[in-house]
């Protein structure tokens, strides 16, 4: 694909994300929806019409088009991607993430966490691609200090959405043994669970009314190995889990007890930007945030 391909691409996701102002939201100040996504691997174009499991599914316009149908509708919307943004498809390999990026940045992707495939083109690929991200990456337990990324990712976020007061958080992977050495260079892995509850305490302490985590440690292993699963068992103050790296189709969250015995929820939504998947909030008739719906939408 040449240069003048490549912008034209990037331009069709700006052309498709006018959304038509809404001048009375009703009660939706109190509605909160979470659009989310991971592991989308650089597979900007859907799958051809011929492959034998996914014909003709996924492609990040129609993911654009769905998340402005959803804004079109909703006031207060989050879109997060729980990371491996980068490496899957020849766009990775000829344009090393910009145009990833680019388009991510034009359907509006408020946070993202990193995944260890997004350290494919070396601290200092992902480093350069960084300009071309309008979203913020969250990570909380790589210490990037002695790195170029030092200051450019942060750990966690508080962001205001009408009534909603939300804290979200990054939570990435052991790279040691996914990552060859020379590309993640002196970045610092620390324990996940003592810092997803060091940061999801803090958040709360700080009035937040839902805590999220954004993570890419995997859902569940058949081993002692961390996990979305073994984190949640062993976390407070965390309300929910949005997962990726081991590529899991979910239909639905999972609801699994925390260590005080509360109520926490992972969700993840496969791979390839196949599917798009959403969470809404609401304040019930006692003044609480509760999870209220979900949804799984396949993208074809």
């Amino acid at each position: 694909m040449n240069r003048r391909e490549f912008i034209k691409k990037a331009g069709l996701i700006s052309a498709g994300l006018s959304v038509t102002p809404i001048t009375s939201w009703g009660r939706d100040n109190e509605r909160l929806v979470i659009l989310h996504t991971n592991d989308w691997h650089s597979h900007i174009d859907p799958f051809s019409a011929n492959h034998k499991k996914y014909p003709s599914m996924g492609g990040a316009s129609r993911r654009a088009t769905m998340i402005q149908e959803v804004r079109s509708k909703y006031k207060n919307v989050l879109l997060l991607d729980s990371g491996d943004i980068f490496q899957g498809t020849p766009y990775f390999n000829q344009y090393g993430g910009e145009l990833e990026f680019k388009l991510m940045s034009e359907m509006g992707y408020d946070f993202a966490t990193l995944g260890n495939h997004d350290f494919d083109g070396g601290i200092e690929g992902l480093h350069k691609q960084l300009p071309h991200a309008n979203f913020q990456f969250l990570c909380a337990n790589y210490n990037f200090k002695n790195t170029l990324l030092d200051g450019k990712v942060n750990p966690y976020t508080i962001i205001k959405k009408g009534k909603f007061k939300v804290g979200i958080f990054g939570i990435g992977i052991q790279l040691d043994g996914l990552v060859p050495k020379n590309l993640y260079g002196n970045i610092i892995y620390q324990n996940p669970v003592k810092k997803a509850n060091q940061i999801a305490k803090k958040l709360k302490s700080e009035g937040c009314h839902l805590v999220i985590c954004l993570s890419h440690l995997g859902y569940e292993y058949n081993s002692d190995k961390i996990s979305d699963v073994l984190l949640a068992k062993n976390s407070k103050h965390i309300d929910l889990i949005l997962g990726g790296h081991t590529h899991t189709f979910m239909k639905s969250p999972q609801k699994i007890k925390n260590k005080t015995q509360e109520n926490i929820f992972i969700n993840q939504t496969g791979w390839a930007g196949l599917n798009l998947g959403r969470i809404d909030y609401e304040y019930d008739s006692f003044g609480i945030v509760k999870l209220q719906n979900y949804s799984y939408e396949k993208i074809s």
